[in-house]
């Protein structure tokens, strides 16, 4: 399997402190990939330097079949490149439909001309249907985004991301806050998400990444303590004493 990204050697310090310290990781084309580790360890920080709002002090991350420099490029280039982000807190707009919110999404020319003249098209509405199918708001279309439940402003935001048809989606503690329905539905929407691009998810819930069945990458004072599977990473004797405290 092609790699996506690779990122070799990398730290990072704030006055003194290493947030992230010689990183390596890599992830392939199509592929699942939980990170786990205890607060603190550098989850937040490695998302920061992947999609361009933290430069490391020292490393490379490398990007797509050419291999590009990430850290050359600004936040919105990384983005353009095919990048997405979602964040643990939902932002959505709240006074606009879920088709509205999914339309704007949509990867299109930016220009101001462009917007102001936008109107979807046939094939835009299609593409709008089939995203809200995949993360299961199909018959929420036409309602206001603000009356959603927390889970589904969370599926809501994952398909405004999918709308931009990014080829990495980095996913940041998706199961918090929800019901185990909802979990069991975002399981599955990520999973489905996986199948044509790179998706890492960052999570606490270890019951949440059980059900993602996927490799595990298990950070620690920002280096990669172990990775594997969830069975092999959590048997880790070093995992154990610095993550599950036994």
């Amino acid at each position: 399997m092609s790699t996506l990204l690779e990122v070799s050697g990398v730290s990072v310090s704030f006055d003194g402190f290493r947030a992230i310290n010689n990183l390596s990781f890599r992830i392939g084309a199509a592929e699942m990939r939980a990170v786990i580790g205890p607060n603190g360890a550098g989850k937040t920080t490695f998302m920061d330097i992947v999609t361009g709002k933290t430069k490391p002090n020292e490393g490379h991350v490398l990007w797509g079949e050419k291999s590009q420099s990430l850290l050359k490029m600004s936040e919105a280039k990384i983005a353009q490149a095919g990048v997405g982000r979602k964040f643990q807190k939902p932002t959505v707009f709240e006074d606009q439909t879920v088709e509205e919110n999914l339309l704007m999404a949509l990867k299109k020319p930016r220009g101001w001309l462009s917007v102001l003249m936008y109107r979807p098209s046939i094939r835009d509405l299609s593409r709008i249907k089939e995203l809200a199918d995949e993360i299961g708001l199909s018959e929420a279309l036409a309602r206001k985004s603000g009356e959603l439940s927390h889970g589904q402003k969370q599926w809501l935001e994952i398909g405004m991301l999918l709308a931009q048809e990014p080829r990495l989606l980095l996913v940041d503690e998706p199961a918090a806050g929800m019901t185990p329905a909802e979990r069991e539905q975002t399981t599955a929407i990520l999973v489905e998400a996986a199948k044509n691009r790179a998706v890492v998810v960052v999570e606490h819930d270890m019951e949440f990444v059980r059900r993602l069945n996927c490799k595990v990458t298990v950070l620690h004072e920002g280096a990669v303590l172990a990775e594997g599977s969830l069975d092999h990473v959590t048997s880790n004797q070093d995992v154990i004493d610095v993550y599950l405290g036994r």
